[in-house]
């Protein structure tokens, strides 16, 4: 790669992007919508929130001084994030926090890029995010899952045209902040039928000695306010 391809390469990177046309963004967001709300579908797109899930597990756990050694994603999108250290304390806390509270903070982080015009931007650090995750994977079901999200971000990157592109993004986007609401009804739904009793929620409960149903309001709280802010710089750009 010569110096003038690698300068062309960083400039549409750290460039903006021209603004989708307001119809793509509101189709963007009707095919989000459409994957989310029924069961059939969520069931299988779900697989992605909880890539975004175990994610945030895992680079919190970074974040925090913890040593990560594996991720795993299962095939009925349950996943587990094993890290080691102290098993008390603030890091411990805030990476058992960092679940329900990924996807939606990550559309949210989407957005303000979507809205700033940074859609090449997004798609690149998507892929990163996807392959240094593919690194801590331990199980064949969760590289694949990682793999071919990941080679999808790929193609778009590469071969897709800027339209294309860009409603690629905001569907991504919307996704994650729309996906990133529901997991959280799911589980208050499981906790009220007794189940769910290792819950992120339970969890942080017995490390913190507050109730888990006011963990269960935090997760709400983070994900409808990060839908309504993503929501509006989305429909605003």
């Amino acid at each position: 790669m010569d110096s003038s391809t690698a300068t062309s390469l960083w400039d549409e990177l750290v460039g903006t992007q021209t603004d989708p046309d307001l119809w793509v963004v509101i189709g963007s967001l009707v095919a989000a919508v459409a994957v989310v709300v029924p069961h059939g579908l969520w069931r299988i797109a779900r697989n992605a929130i909880t890539i975004a899930h175990e994610g945030g597990h895992g680079l919190v756990a970074l974040v925090t001084g913890r040593q990560l050694t594996g991720i795993r994603l299962h095939s009925d999108t349950s996943g587990l994030t094993v890290s080691r250290g102290k098993p008390y304390g603030l890091g411990m806390i805030l990476t058992a926090s960092a679940g329900y509270t990924a996807p939606p903070l990550l559309g949210l982080g989407g957005a303000a890029l979507l809205g700033a015009g940074r859609i090449t931007l997004l798609l690149w650090l998507a892929t990163a995010l996807l392959l240094a995750m593919l690194v801590m994977i331990r199980n064949a079901y969760g590289a694949l899952t990682v793999v071919l999200t990941g080679g999808t971000f790929v193609v778009v990157s590469w071969l897709a045209g800027p339209q294309v592109q860009a409603a690629f993004a905001y569907a991504v986007v919307w996704f994650l902040l729309i996906g990133g609401v529901r997991p959280a009804f799911e589980l208050q739904a499981k906790r009220s039928r007794g189940g769910a009793g290792d819950s992120d929620a339970d969890q942080l409960s017995r490390l913190t000695h507050v109730p888990a149903g006011l963990w269960l309001f935090l997760f709400h709280a983070v994900s409808l306010c990060s839908l309504i802010g993503g929501g509006r710089w989305l429909l605003d750009a």
